[in-house]
């Protein structure tokens, strides 16, 4: 924990200790990490005697291979949320729109806490919990879990370890510190072979074949991104519709590999002309930063945004930004 996030760690504990109703939100489509992070604190909330429930705008259900973590039966639909919540927390929401349509309660709740670790995060809510050096958003949770006071269970950790593992590549991106909480996990309960796997390595029969025809459609645009190289592959509506979140989001990190490109990203289609663009860079570009310049947001090394129009034509707008990406972005 550095000595900027502490004092909010602090009161966001204060906070969170003295509650009687609680509402966790993660961001839309959320992730291991936005969602461990919510069931953590909510399961550790419902314990200490708290009305406790978690949601998310959308979709209408949650990621398949986070129902597991859901023990408690926290999560709830997104109209059963108050309208005017006692305490709100938005759990991994780099910035407020994140929370979709149920980003109107944090002006209605009594009360509000963020924590997040994006460094796009413009910061909002009554108290911010807000690391851009932190590995994953469950970190940050697993401070205020301590600064309560609150000893590690079992499932407790797998929320907080399915949060790290996923959003630090399998550890590929963390750091010594969180190698050292990962150890704690484990010796409270979490069996990684077993939470691991359905969450990274289990995918439909069906999906490999779709997985080498838009793999086979990748391109490499070498001149891109500076000179660097950027490597792009199109996601078309039938396979995302057809496809769960789990498979059409884990393309980026193959899409990565290519060594000829610094920047990865992959086009996913959501809409007739909507897509969903995921971005990875292997550090020598801010993908945040282009990302920024689209409306979209994120880390230096994985970002994204959402935009509108043919897919050449959001191509065309992210050759721009990463062309923009000012020198300082990148490193020496």
């Amino acid at each position: 924990m550095t000595a900027r996030v502490g004092p909010a760690v602090a009161r966001a504990a204060a906070l969170l200790a003295n509650a009687r109703d609680v509402t966790l939100l993660a961001h839309v489509n959320p992730d291991a990490d936005s969602l461990g992070s919510a069931l953590a604190l909510g399961i550790a909330l419902r314990r200490r005697g708290a009305a406790v429930r978690v949601s998310f705008a959308t979709p209408e259900r949650m990621p398949e291979t986070l129902v597991p973590l859901d023990v408690l039966g926290l999560v709830v639909a997104p109209d059963q949320v108050p309208a005017a919540p006692e305490l709100l927390v938005a759990c991994d929401a780099a910035d407020p729109s994140r929370l979709g349509s149920l980003a109107d309660r944090l002006g209605t709740a009594d009360a509000s806490i963020m924590i997040d670790h994006h460094a796009t995060n413009p910061g909002f809510g009554d108290v911010q919990v807000l690391d851009p050096t932190a590995e994953a958003t469950v970190v940050l949770v697993h401070d205020v879990l301590a600064a309560m006071g609150v000893p590690l269970d079992a499932a407790v950790a797998r929320c907080l370890y399915a949060g790290l593992v996923t959003d630090t590549s399998g550890f590929r991106r963390a750091g010594a510190s969180a190698h050292r909480l990962a150890a704690e996990l484990v010796t409270a309960g979490v069996d990684p072979e077993a939470l691991v796997r359905p969450l990274m390595d289990t995918h439909p029969y069906t999906w490999l074949a779709a997985l080498g025809r838009i793999l086979q459609s990748a391109v490499l645009e070498q001149g891109a991104a500076r000179g660097l190289g950027l490597v792009h592959a199109r996601v078309p509506l039938e396979d995302t519709t057809r496809f769960r979140t789990e498979e059409v989001d884990g393309l980026v990190d193959i899409l990565r590999t290519a060594a000829e490109a610094e920047v990865a990203a992959v086009l996913k289609q959501v809409g007739n002309q909507r897509w969903i663009t995921s971005l990875r860079s292997d550090g020598r570009v801010d993908v945040a930063a282009a990302a920024g310049l689209l409306g979209g947001g994120g880390h230096r090394a994985a970002a994204g945004f959402t935009a509108d129009g043919t897919a050449d034509e959001v191509l065309a707008s992210l050759r721009e930004a990463l062309a923009a990406v000012p020198p300082q972005a990148l490193a020496s």
